[in-house]
This record gives structure tokens, sequence and C-alpha cells, in this order.
């Protein structure tokens, strides 16, 4: 045997040897490693198939609750909205909990409705259109249940060009300054929405009806810019 056969020998069971050396010594790691990157991606697998069906049962509850609520049981909708609230997933606790301060109004409840809603409005972790869908709904409980500035408290940055939900929030503030005989107010509110071409024909001829009115009391555009 020559001598650079023999070098060969000896470097292969030196390898052989660190190879023999790593695996006593750290075989457990690798073999937790693999087993780890199994285990993950099963648990991957489980978790996106759960998440799924739970979002499904969430679906499944908040339509029963408001098949409950249409059937008039506004008691046993409640309670199932509660849970949802609290325990569903996605979306659907802010769903819940607005389907939940509209169950309260329904039953004849307005403060605890309107607590809901401001509730749901003034969490930043909601999307915030369902926010701005809360705080419109508060504001428009409260035109028949609370005074103008409380309306205005919620509505006014609504009412903004440009904003989604401008035209309803106007109609109630308009709607609320009549109720308290803030006649030059009301002129306002329901002057925008008769002149944004982006206004709904129905909120624009409600708006109509409403400045008739308030001519009949002596207040109108040219009447209010004379005053």
């Amino acid at each position: 045997m020559s001598d650079d056969s023999f070098m060969r020998e000896v470097e292969d069971e030196l390898r052989s040897d660190k190879v023999s050396s790593f695996w006593s010594k750290y075989k457990y790691l690798v073999i937790g490693g693999a087993i780890a990157i199994v285990v993950g991606t099963a648990g991957y697998r489980f978790w996106e198939s759960y998440s799924q069906k739970v979002a499904g049962a969430s679906g499944d509850q908040f339509l029963s609750a408001i098949e409950l609520s249409k059937e008039g049981k506004h008691d046993e909708a409640i309670v199932q909205l509660e849970a949802l609230g609290k325990d569903g997933v996605g979306q659907y606790p802010a769903l819940a909990k607005i389907r939940l301060a509209a169950e309260y109004a329904k039953k004849g409840d307005p403060k605890k409705a309107v607590e809901a809603f401001d509730g749901i409005a003034n969490d930043t972790s909601f999307d915030e259109a369902l926010r701005n869908v809360a705080r419109l709904r508060a504001g428009l409980l409260l035109v028949d249940n609370g005074s103008y500035d409380e309306v205005s408290d919620r509505l006014q940055s609504m009412s903004e060009t440009g904003k989604s939900f401008r035209h309803s929030a106007r109609e109630g503030l308009g709607l609320s300054a009549w109720k308290h005989e803030k006649f030059e107010d009301a002129l306002v509110w329901f002057q925008a929405i008769v002149d944004d071409q982006g206004a709904p024909n129905g909120i624009r001829t409600r708006a109509g009806v409403m400045m008739q009115l308030l001519a009949g009391k002596g207040f109108s555009p040219k009447a209010s810019e004379a005053s």
C-alpha cells in the first residue's frame, strides 16, 4: 500500500470518527429539530383547518341570533350575541356587539343601546368602518332620546364633505336641531343635503320637506342670510 493510499484511509477513518462523535453528541437535537419541523407543519395545517371551522361556527351563531331576533326572541338573541362578542373570531365579535346594541334598542332600552354603540365606536381594535356604523347608530338613537349636543358629539365629524355616512349624519343633526328648536342649525344641515349632488333621493326629498317646514316658520336660506 502506498503512502498516499494509507493517508486516505486514515483521513476517511478520521472523518468517520468525527461524524460518529458529532452524531453521538447532537443526534437528539437533530432528531428533535426534524420532529419540530414536521409537527410545526402539521400544526399549521391543523390550525388553518380549525380556524376555518371556528369562523364558520361564529358565522352560524351570528345568523342564528338574527333569526331569533326576527322571531321576536330578543332575550335569546342577546344571550347568543353576548357569547359571540366574547368568544367569536374575526369580525364577528364586532358584528355581534353592533347587533347586540340594536337588540337593546328593539327592547326599548335606548340608553343601554347608546352605551353599547359608543363602546364599539371608541374601541380601536375594531375596523374603522364598523366603528363609524356604531357611531352613526348611537347618534341617530339620540335624536329621539338625547340632546342636540349629544347628537352633535357623535355625528358632527361624520357630516364632513367626502365622508361615507355624511348624508345620514346631516339628516340626524338636522332632525335633532329641529326637535330642540335650533331652526337655523336645522336649516344649515338640510341645505347641505339638498346641495350635495351625491345625496340619495330619499334623504334629499326628506330634507326638502323639512326646508319647506322651516320656511313656514320664517327660516329659509335667504331669510337666514339676511339675519
